[in-house]
């Protein structure tokens, strides 16, 4: 199996939210993200033009949250730790709901949730050599952040996201950490990066410390249901068309169903129904 170019990244998050207007204000508001409408749905990003961090669905009528497979959180990558001071800084004041903040020796994050529930961290990449490492294996840890060192070293007034945020990784709940490293390995090509985590797996490309997080921790779920409120879909995006080839081959001969979309883009669900939708 080939590997995955090193350029791969996620793209937009797809939500299904039960109360657009009142999840929109959040990230608009709260998180500083700018948004637009487009049909049903409300687009986000730092710049509020494409390419998008963020798609608000409405839910189906009738559906309700429920705990399934799928989001645990979705990850907000910043430019440098200056600006993660910021809105840090901003959160408090805003009294956002935080529900922690840590150091994993790769990067420093805090996490929130939004007002449905989905999981949020915001957060800022150390220089890639200084990413720990034991016997040629990426290490992470989860250690209390140090707030005073990073408020020291992040002066400056929050204006909202920052030119080049972006979505940097996303973590999902799922069932059977054996099926999910087939699919997010095997089929779409990732690196495994990290094992060191109890019931969990963190996979890339490029050497990235993780694009994808796969956990267990919240024992058996259902499957993912997209229409209802929770994550819809997530996008890895490629850097060409050709370099999805091999990913498509090796599901059409696992017989996973794929979907087509606009262009090369096309959609497949993992072992726990969680949509993955490829593109360039």
């Amino acid at each position: 199996m080939t590997s995955l170019p090193p350029d791969t990244h996620i793209g937009a998050v797809h939500l299904t939210v039960a109360d657009p207007a009142r999840t929109g204000a959040f990230y608009r508001d709260v998180l500083g993200f700018r948004g637009a409408e487009d049909g049903d749905a409300i687009t986000f990003s730092a710049s509020g033009t494409p390419p998008y961090d963020l798609v608000l669905h409405p839910a189906a009528a009738g559906r309700v949250r429920r705990q399934t497979a799928g989001l645990y959180h979705f990850a907000i990558l910043l430019p440098d730790r200056g600006h993660l001071a910021r809105v840090l800084r901003h959160l408090i004041e805003a009294e956002a709901p935080i529900e922690g903040a840590s150091d994993h020796a790769v990067s420093e994050a805090v996490y929130l949730h939004d007002p449905e529930g989905n999981g949020i961290e915001i957060y800022a990449d150390r220089p890639r050599d200084r990413w720990p490492s034991r016997g040629g294996r990426l290490e992470m840890t989860t250690k209390a952040l140090d707030l005073d060192d990073l408020f020291r070293n992040g002066a400056g007034r929050w204006e909202g996201m920052p030119a080049g945020t972006r979505v940097g990784h996303i973590h999902l709940r799922v069932n059977d950490l054996e099926r999910a490293e087939a699919f997010y390995a095997g089929i779409l090509g990732f690196d495994v990066m990290v094992r060191g985590y109890p019931r969990a797996l963190f996979v890339a490309a490029g050497g990235y410390h993780h694009h994808i997080g796969l956990n267990t921790w919240a024992g058996p779920l259902p499957p993912a249901d997209p229409v209802a409120p929770g994550l819809r879909h997530f996008m890895v995006v490629l850097p060409d068309p050709g370099a999805a080839e091999p990913v498509l081959a090796r599901a059409r001969a696992a017989g996973i169903d794929v979907r087509t979309g606009e262009g090369t883009a096309f959609t497949l669900r993992d072992p726990d129904g969680i949509g993955v939708m490829v593109t360039n």
